[in-house]
């Protein structure tokens, strides 16, 4: 019996000519319609691997790992400065499908940059702000605002710890005034202290301490630092209402009806009156008479 064969079927030439089009692997370089272009590695028509990108239109280049098509791992963008034609690095961090993820640096301007996590292009977790008029925010971040605890530290020395909300002081926070030596701490609302209490702190050593400490709470007022004019003090007691003897007229009257004897007062007993024995300074009879000292140790 006979055995045929059947030729094998040959494959469509356009198969073949599709597989090597394909871009697997390293390209040289690749220019897309818009003028952008590539060089890196590939697969399966897409970006994926170690790669440079340049865009056309702003000219800004990304440098560093792909996934998918997609920026993804540890990269760098630079942007082209119009004024010396250099390029300038704008950030340097973590990327996760084609947006800034993770710790990374961000360069707002030559003096201003933020170091610290972020999440979905914004800065979210833990961070550091370096303002551009010197002042720094460190602390936490949700949608690219401060949120939660932090502090901020003034140009001038001065300094906030506490809550923030929406980029705002809010809750309970304490603000160091170490220019005047001074300490508030208390409730905010909106970047304004609403209720708390000032206390003096490293008055001695501040660079610009305030005139007057302040006093504490329940201290009388010659504990401030501030003393009566002598015509107010000699006048304190002068204002008294009619009919009624001033403090010292009681004294006059009883010292009045003392029997001197040389070096001692001696003050007759009142009628119908004992003094009571044994007490401080009282005869123990209440017919001996009450001894006190001259006049001259009062």
């Amino acid at each position: 019996m006979p055995i045929s064969k059947c030729p094998p079927k040959s494959e469509p030439l356009w198969k073949a000519w599709d597989r090597k089009a394909q871009k697997n692997g390293l390209r040289h370089q690749v220019f897309a319609v818009n003028g952008d272009h590539y060089v890196g590695k590939w697969k399966d028509n897409l970006k994926h691997g170690k790669g440079t990108q340049v865009w056309r239109k702003n000219g800004a280049i990304y440098e560093g790992d792909w996934k998918f098509g997609k920026r993804d791992g540890y990269g760098t963008l630079s942007l082209s400065d119009q004024e010396t034609g250099k390029y300038r690095r704008v950030y340097s961090g973590w990327w996760k499908g084609d947006k800034k993820c993770g710790y990374g640096i961000q360069f707002f301007g030559p003096k201003e940059y933020y170091e610290g996590d972020w999440c979905g292009n914004q800065r979210s977790g833990w961070g550091r702000m370096y303002y551009s008029n010197g002042d720094i925010y460190e602390g936490q971040w949700c949608n690219d605002k401060p949120e939660g605890e932090g502090m901020l530290r003034l140009k001038n020395g001065n300094r906030y710890e506490g809550n923030w909300q929406r980029g705002m002081k809010n809750g309970w926070g304490r603000f160091f005034h170490l220019d005047h030596g001074q300490l508030f701490e208390g409730l905010w609302v909106d970047n304004i202290a609403k209720c708390g209490t000032m206390i003096d702190c490293g008055r001695d050593e501040a660079p610009k301490p305030t005139q007057f400490p302040i006093p504490e709470v329940g201290s009388s007022p010659g504990s401030w630092g501030h003393t009566q004019p002598r015509e107010r003090q000699n006048s304190t007691h002068s204002h008294t209402q009619p009919g009624r003897a001033q403090p010292g007229q009681e004294t006059d009257k009883v010292l009045s009806s003392v029997r001197a004897t040389p070096g001692r007062l001696v003050v007759p007993p009142k009628a119908g009156s004992a003094p009571k024995a044994g007490s401080l300074g009282l005869p123990c009879s209440p017919n001996q008479p009450l001894l006190l000292p001259s006049r001259s140790k009062f």
